[in-house]
Formats: structure tokens, sequence, C-alpha cells
């Protein structure tokens, strides 16, 4: 995902669940509350016990943006172990009923998670069909979610709001297959991730249905609805190549959007194939101050196209930074949110290496005066692989500019370090080996050092976990700014925006 511009295999059981068990085997009652799976940054994101393997959700719209969505989310899922009870991340919406296994389940709220107690007990390997009807309230997801726009919804989860609109195990360690039906009244148009697979109008409205190919994280749905134009072209290879914008800005915006081709043909060319069934654009009709990269449907606020003060060869390596997490980030995705260096760190490489070719933005000056800044966004944020946890109560500000050039900056160090040709065996093997998975910080660590025939641990650990920026490979005149002197950064270098959330980055 794009910071504003204006302000720039396994987790760890989580303790309860541990407590929880123990007492279970002592036959005394569990009193319901939040899981989570042990992730540090959001430790009550993702549920233990099961593994879903797909979603089906309908949304019936209204017309109306501030009122509430009437839903029904089915989750198709495997028991882990043995489960009486199930917890769902959900909040922000009313749950009318839940059935487990076409049986009616008692449930009850905590914190935000839905707590299901099913019928009857679903014992370890047992499949689990979770159907919810519930409601989705674009009113009440101020921080995150549902995106109001001028003509409709869209959607934007990322890191922790998809279960402010769906019931989910709200982690992108659990990847599944997507459905999306929404029905939408007469002159609106639905489109969702993935690829469409009917249409069909009756005296409701008419309901637009669309279908992953490949498993998404929760953080990566998109649905919007509104009076949209939806352009069809080609890509690489045949490439389905679709794109959404505001029927009104359908030739002001067809300069930009055409590129698009051309962009993912550039980007296989670096890191290979394109790792999804189609591809596009989605131009809200809103004032976000973000970018994100929902996966096959990429979300972008109008003003980025219409604001004559950013240089074109700015609006061209934004695109490419949302195209380049198809591959890093979507298609590979992080195991845990500590891992999100990888994400970001990875799409502003691109980003930046797209403005200097095509911009003349020189990627070594970039990255020199990212050197200049690290130890202070370091300081302000964490070093990249071990963001700094959120105060208590607080909300945590994930993405920082250390995620995105302070990132950015340990592939420049590494291809310093290893070499241009080693470095790009490494993107592409990455890519492939973790195809539709996720993965870590020590998988990129391990693999690294596979590609340079070289253990290189001692060389990431200071760039990944120091407090201090280690000396740049072959660059032993860069220095990074005083303490006292230099001024506290909070946001990207004006020259490269950073990607987040934009929920109070």
């Amino acid at each position: 995902m794009l910071l504003s511009r204006r302000i720039r295999a396994a987790l760890l059981a989580a303790t309860t669940t541990a407590v929880s068990v123990s007492l279970l085997a002592a036959g005394a009652p569990v009193p319901a509350g939040p899981l989570g799976i042990g992730d540090r940054l959001f430790p009550h994101l993702g549920n233990p016990g099961y593994d879903v393997s797909a979603y089906d959700i309908a949304f019936k719209y209204g017309g109306d943006n501030r009122q509430p969505l009437d839903a029904v989310t089915v989750i198709q899922a495997r028991a882990t172990e043995p489960l009486d009870r199930v917890n769902l991340d959900f909040a922000q919406g009313t749950v009318r009923s839940v059935e487990v296994n076409g049986v009616r389940a008692e449930h009850e709220s905590s914190g935000e998670d839905l707590v299901v107690t099913p019928a009857r007990p679903v014992p370890e390997g047992g499949t689990l069909r979770i159907e919810v009807r519930h409601t989705s309230d674009p009113a009440a997801a101020s921080d995150g979610g549902w995106v109001t726009t001028r003509d409709g919804l869209a959607m934007a989860n990322q890191a922790d709001a998809a279960h402010r609109v769906f019931p989910s195990n709200d982690h992108p360690a659990d990847k599944a297959m997507f459905t999306f039906r929404v029905t939408a009244p007469k002159g609106l148009t639905a489109v969702a991730n993935g690829l469409p697979t009917g249409r069909r109008t009756g005296a409701a409205g008419t309901t637009w249905t669309y279908r992953t190919h490949h498993p998404m994280a929760t953080e990566l749905a998109q649905v919007s609805i509104g009076r949209s134009a939806v352009v069809h072209r080609e890509g690489p290879h045949g490439l389905p190549v679709r794109d959404v914008m505001p029927s009104a800005d359908r030739e002001k915006l067809e300069p930009w959007l055409k590129k698009t081709p051309g962009q993912i043909a550039w980007m296989e060319k670096r890191v290979g194939r394109y790792p999804f069934e189609a591809y596009g654009v989605l131009v809200a009709d809103a004032t976000t101050g973000f970018e994100l990269e929902t996966q096959t449907l990429s979300l972008f606020e109008k003003p980025l196209f219409n604001r004559p003060e950013y240089p074109r060869w700015y609006v061209d390596s934004i695109m490419v930074h949302e195209l380049a997490h198809q591959w890093f980030g979507n298609s590979v995705s992080p195991r845990t949110w500590s891992d999100l260096w990888l994400n970001e760190g990875h799409a502003t490489w691109y980003e930046a290496l797209y403005a200097e070719e095509h911009g003349k933005q020189p990627m070594r000056k970039r990255m020199q005066e990212a050197y200049r800044l690290s130890d202070r966004w370091r300081a302000a944020g964490g070093p990249p692989a071990a963001p700094k946890e959120p105060e208590p109560g607080q909300k945590i500000s994930l993405f920082r500019p250390v995620v995105y050039d302070g990132s950015a900056l340990v592939l420049y160090a590494l291809r310093e370090e290893i070499g241009h040709a080693a470095f790009d065996r490494l993107e592409r093997t990455w890519v492939r080996r973790h195809v539709d998975s996720t993965a870590t910080t020590a998988d990129f660590v391990g693999l690294a050092s596979e590609i340079a025939g070289r253990d290189l641990t001692g060389f990431f650990r200071p760039w990944l976990y120091g407090k201090k920026t280690p000396p740049m490979p072959g660059h032993p005149d860069w220095k990074t700014a005083a303490p006292d002197k230099a001024k506290t950064r909070t946001a990207a270098p004006a020259h490269a925006p950073a990607h987040s959330h934009g929920q109070g980055a």
C-alpha cells in the first residue's frame, strides 16, 4: 500500500490458547475471549485451531453508502485441533445468526472476536462450514475497511481491517480462496477480486459474482460499488487487464491506465511471469491519501492522477509500486506482520528502479538519501524486520518510512554485497519458490545465502535488526545524519511516497 503523500509452517501460539487447553484438560469452563495467533504486532488477530480454505461472501447494497449492507459470509475450514468453540475476527457489524455445519450455533462477541459455540464439538481434522448472517457497516469503518466514495464504496483492509467488514481469520498467515456475490441497484456496477463468473438481474437489483483463482489474504480483499466504467484490455501472454473508474472520468484517466500492460511486461522481465489470473487499476472517486495493492485490482485515489504538481514519472512509479506488490506481498505473503519489510521494501525497490529507468531519477541518489536518514527512521519505528510494538492501549503505526525506503535500502546493500547477477537470481527464485504461499524473513535470508554460496546471516543481522545502520558495502563515504542535527522525519522522502493502509501510518 502507498503511504499518504500528505503524511508520507507457523506462528507462536498465543498464551491464551495454552491457558485454554489447560483449562479444557482440567474440565473447567473456559470464558469466551479473543485469542489471536501470537503475532507480536497484532496479538489478537487471527485465531488458532482451524485453517480456512475458502470464503463465500454476499453483500446486498441498497444504494446509500452511509447505511449497513446486509451480508452473508460462509467460511469453509478444517479443524487443526479438537474444537468446542471457534473464534472469528469480526467487529462493527450486527450478527443475526450463525450456523456450523448446517446447525444453529450459539455466538457472542468478545473484544473484536465473534466467539461461536457449535452444537457439537468438531474433532481434529473435521470440516467446518460456518455461515454468518450479519451486517457490514461503512459508517463504522473510520479505522479502515469500507471506503466511502462519491458514488458508492470501495474496500481498504490493510493491515487489520478486514474483520470490520466480514467475519474472518484476519491474518495473512491463513490465505484462502474467495467468492464475492454483490447485489446493487440498477445503474451501479460491482467489481471484486478475481474474475467474473456471472451476473444476474432480479427485483432486488443486479448480482455480480467474482471468484479468485489463487489464495488471498483477507487484507487484500476488494469490493467496489459505484457508477463505474470497466475497461478491458490485454496484457502480456493474453492476461486479462480490467480497469475500473468513475464513468465520468474514463477519458481523462485513459492516458494513465493504458500504461498498465507495459508496466506488467516491465516487471515480468525482472522477476518472472505475473502470478495471478488478472490485473487492473481501480480508481476510487475519493480522497484517501493512500493507494493499496488489493489482489488483482489495485486501489488508487482519483486525486493521484489529476494533481498537476505530481510529475508523470512519480505517478508512473506509484502505479508500479502497487503492481510489484502482486508478486511481493500478495503472491508471497508475510507470515507475520514483522515480515512486512519484505512487501514494502521490494515494492519500493521496483518503484525506484522504474523511476530511474523511465524518469531519470537515480536509484543511487535516492538510496544515499535513505542511508542518511536511516538511523532516524530506525529510532522512530524500529529496524526493518523488528518494528516497534505499540504502546499499551495504543493502535500500532506499522507503515513507517523504515519499511519503505528504509527497507529498500537493505535490498540495495544486499545487491552491493552479492552482485547484480546473484541479486536478480534471488528475486526470481524468491517469488517462484513461495508462490501462493507465505514466507518469513528467515526464509529470505536462507535463500539469499543459498544463492550467494555463503552464509549471509552476519550481513543481514545488523541491516534488519540493528538500531544503527551498518556501513554500506562499496560506499564507505555514505554517512548517516547526526541525531542532534538531522530533522526528525515522520514521513517518507518527498520523492519517494511510501505505501500504507492509510489508517494512521
